[in-house]
């Protein structure tokens, strides 16, 4: 079953009164979905956060654009008919959580400190963000403040920024989220680390839904064009 399925069948086990909160949380009909079950648990709530969150966020520069909502259907590889899903999703989820904030610590509560996921969150915002070619202050100001509950310092909001800028202005080491003065062989071990962290499989095992490989394979590609930049230019 899709995620989208997944979200449906959730919605539809659950009372209405205190709904997304369940969502959000896991729920305990979500609990029992998959015990026994080789499933990750998080990926109804991943994809409620990122619905939530992209809105919240799209909203920031004043205006949600077509372009913002044709990026989140191409993106995330969402159906007219899966819209229809992920649109009441967030029609239930803006009447029982009053903010992006209440939304964010729930997701940090719910995904017991893994970091590589709330990271994910982050990416698919940054897909929406910036869908329409610019990355509006509001945009980037409203993403800070989502990386700040979910725990990430300044230094580690500006490296997951650094992989979304226009390619021309990437700083390499950014991407990488190192320092210039990184030996060779350092620099080749943390790459190495980063391919095997951010795999489509390895984010999958952690609750990102394949329909979310996306997310996955960018960063790989931009982690990639990073370390051959430096190493083309260190001549190793």
């Amino acid at each position: 079953m899709s995620v989208w399925g997944k979200l449906a069948a959730a919605m539809a086990d659950l009372s209405m009164g205190g709904q997304i909160g369940s969502l959000l949380s896991g729920g305990s009909a979500q609990e029992d979905r998959h015990k026994g079950s080789e499933e990750p648990a998080n990926e109804v709530p991943f994809t409620l956060g990122v619905i939530l969150l992209s809105a919240k966020m799209a909203k920031a520069d004043g205006i949600v654009t077509g372009a913002e909502v044709n990026a989140f259907k191409d993106a995330f590889k969402v159906s007219a008919a899966e819209m229809k899903l992920a649109a009441r999703a967030f029609n239930l989820a803006k009447q029982d959580v009053a903010g992006y904030e209440a939304c964010a610590e729930q997701l940090v509560t719910t995904f017991k400190g893994n970091r590589k996921l709330l990271e994910a969150v982050l990416d698919a915002l940054f897909q929406i963000a910036k869908s329409d070619e610019s990355l509006h202050s509001q945009e980037e100001k409203f993403l800070s403040q989502v990386a700040k509950r979910f725990g990430f310092s300044d230094t580690e909001f500006a490296y997951i920024k650094a992989r979304h800028v226009i390619v021309a202005e990437r700083n390499p080491y950014d991407v990488l989220g190192v320092k210039p003065s990184i030996g060779n062989e350092e620099l080749k071990s943390h790459y190495r680390r980063l391919l095997a962290e951010n795999r489509a499989d390895e984010l999958m095992t952690r609750g990102v839904p394949k329909e979310f490989v996306t997310i996955a394979t960018e960063r790989v590609a931009t982690i990639n064009k990073a370390y051959n930049a430096i190493a083309k230019q260190r001549g190793i």
